[in-house]
């Protein structure tokens, strides 16, 4: 078994070689294998000989075969020569860098940073891949301003640092407003750097640095979409796009730029307005529509150009909220009363005044607290001290349209056109409500009572006519019997005509047979029957003719016996005195009626018992000569005297 062993040891030895063929490799010829995915970062821990056996100070990395971190890296494959006593190597994955991300990158080492600047300059080192180049070429340790975009890359970990961010987002109808974090001053007087183009939207901030950009506030912005940009050279605030609403225009007012000519001539002398892309107000304004303007070095006053209504008044205001402040004006009156009134002012600003009214007051609101409200506050202040109350009320269309003038005129002078001006609701005094009140309530009533009393005129006169109308049945009604007497008299008169004539023919018929029998006696007949009829109608006639003219003069009689007998009464009154005249119709009738005054029998009775004796046989006498009157003995006289 000894033997086997001695004669085949070299089987053995080729064996253990297979087996352990990477170590013995790696220690008898320096044999590295570096993955596809990995790359080598080589320590080196010694130098036997030569001139560069350690690091120049302040250096942490060896370009130059230096003892330490090499900045040369093993990229995948084969190496020899790496023997392991003096060299370590580390199998470092590659940096990966993925979609959406950037890679920031920190140096290690490098030169220094010149004083002022913050972010290492840009060296050529194949994206940093090649930490020599970037070593040799002047790279500086710290921040840089270029970074890696998404990608695999064989980076020395041991030179630079990685960072991952996300890339920057800019959405819709948003801008990005941009401070650099490095570069030169901004210049004296300004807020932000100077324009400056070539930089790609700052995604090449290397570019920016060599034309000279400015750190801080930059007067461009970024608009919507994705972008490479280095956060540690650029911050950005994402804000809302600026809108210019339908019925406004935006008068621009820049922060930066450089000094303007004052475009508006001589008589404008209240601003410096100046063409687009000046230092001060722009004389172009824009028009409806969303703008990228930076807010920190640019302002848009958004002027209304549609008409703008302005209320004086305590409870209402519009949605442009410009009239926020104001209320409703109280002004007092020449006799004393203050009192309170709501005013309207519609004004209208054209768009090519716009910037003149912006360049004068500033803002919208500024030309309201500082021109309308004090000029329309005094004018109906002073108005209204010109006249008392009621006369301000009843003049109230007068008034409105001289403040209308009035107003326009100081208006112009300020490019705004004054369209209308209108008084809303005046509230006087409660006492001097309460009495004009009365005073209308006294009128109205009186009004009232005219009318009720011309309606009371007006149903007096129906009455009356209804009077008159029901008097008329009476008067119809009397005159129909008068035409129906006068119709019966006319029947009877025709009655009687007829009972003639048919007498008439009665007798010549008996005429005419009498005159067959003796024509002698039937002639004498007949003459007879003629005069008899004649007669007879001669006098019936007569006697309706009488008794007519009978009626009439009767009529006549008592109408002349009372109006003369009426006409006697009032020349006797007016003659005797009414007392007197009454006394004598008294006497004149007791005269004509033959009334006794005095008695016929005067009984007398004493006191006691004779009185009544006297009196019983007094009351006995008067009856015995009733009875004598009632026989007929008016001649029989009795003789009292004893009894």
């Amino acid at each position: 078994m000894p033997e086997l062993i001695i004669h085949y040891w070299w089987i053995a030895a080729i064996l253990l070689c297979l087996v352990f063929y990477k170590f013995v490799l790696r220690v008898f010829f320096g044999m590295v294998i570096v993955p596809e995915n990995r790359i080598g970062l080589v320590t080196k821990k010694f130098v036997l000989f030569g001139a560069n056996k350690e690091l120049p100070d302040g250096r942490i990395i060896a370009t130059k075969g230096e003892a330490g971190f090499q900045a040369k890296t093993l990229a995948p494959g084969l190496f020899w020569f790496m023997w392991p006593w003096q060299y370590s190597v580390d199998m470092v994955p590659f940096v990966i860098i993925p979609e959406g991300k950037i890679g920031l990158i920190l140096s290690k080492d490098g030169a220094e940073i010149p004083t002022g600047h913050i972010l290492a300059r840009h060296a050529d080192c194949d994206n940093f891949q090649d930490a020599i180049m970037f070593l040799e070429n002047g790279g500086q340790r710290g921040r840089q301003c270029s970074f890696m975009t998404a990608g695999s890359y064989r980076i020395n970990t041991h030179l630079f640092e990685l960072t991952l961010t996300d890339q920057i987002v800019i959405h819709e109808n948003m801008v990005g407003i941009i401070t650099a974090m490095d570069g030169e001053p901004i210049p004296l007087g300004q807020i932000a750097g100077k324009f400056v183009e070539g930089h790609n939207n700052f995604q090449d901030f290397n570019s920016f640095l060599r034309q000279g950009g400015n750190r801080g506030l930059q007067p461009q912005v970024v608009l919507a979409g994705s972008y490479y940009i280095n956060p540690w050279a650029v911050q950005i605030e994402e804000t809302p796009m600026t809108d210019v609403p339908i019925g406004y225009v935006g008068v621009v007012i820049s922060y930066i730029g450089e000094d303007g000519q004052d475009v508006t001539g001589e008589n404008f002398k209240h601003g410096n307005i100046v063409s687009k892309g000046q230092r001060g107000v722009w004389m172009e304004p824009l028009g409806p529509g969303k703008y990228a303007l930076n807010k920190y070095t640019t302002k848009l006053e958004a002027v209304p150009t549609t008409n703008l209504v302005l209320n004086w008044a305590d409870a209402r205001s519009e949605s442009h909220n410009l009239d926020k402040n104001l209320s409703t004006i109280t002004v007092r009156s020449q006799d004393g009363f203050p009192f309170n009134l709501d005013v309207s002012q519609i004004i209208h600003v054209p768009a090519n005044e716009a910037p003149k009214v912006i360049a004068r007051f500033g803002s919208m609101n500024n030309l309201v607290s500082q021109v309308l409200e004090p000029t329309i506050g005094n004018y109906f202040r002073n108005s209204a001290q010109e006249s008392d109350v009621i006369s301000f009320l009843s003049t109230r269309k007068e008034r409105q349209e001289s403040a209308k003038n009035h107003i326009k005129v100081v208006l112009d002078e300020y490019n705004v056109n004054a369209v209308d001006t209108l008084i809303g609701d005046i509230v006087p005094p409660d006492s001097l409500m309460k009495t004009l009140t009365d005073r209308k309530i006294a009128e109205e009533e009186q009004k009232t009572y005219v009318t009720q009393r011309m309606a009371q005129e007006q149903r007096q006169g129906v009455e009356k006519e209804t009077a008159i109308a029901d008097m008329q049945k009476e008067i119809v009604k009397a005159s129909q019997s008068v035409e129906i007497a006068q119709r019966t008299a006319d029947a009877t008169v025709k009655k009687a005509e007829g009972d003639a004539t048919s007498l008439k023919l009665n007798v010549n018929a008996e005429a005419e047979a009498t005159k067959m029998r003796a024509n002698a006696e039937a002639e004498a007949t007949k003459a007879r029957a003629g005069a008899q009829a004649e007669a007879t109608k001669l006098n019936a006639t007569a006697e309706a003719e009488r008794i007519s003219k009978t009626g009439l003069a009767e009529a006549e009689k008592i109408m002349a016996i009372g109006k003369s007998t009426a006409e006697a009464y009032q020349l006797q009154v007016q003659a005797m005195g009414g007392d007197n005249f009454a006394k004598y119709k008294i006497t004149e009738e007791i005269g004509k009626g033959h009334i006794k005054i005095m008695p016929d029998v005067l009984i007398g009775g004493g006191t006691g018992t004779d009185g009544s004796l006297n009196g019983l046989l007094g009351m006995k006498l008067m009856e015995m000569m009733d009875v004598n009157k009632s026989k007929g003995n008016p001649d029989v006289q009795t003789d009292v005297t004893n009894l």
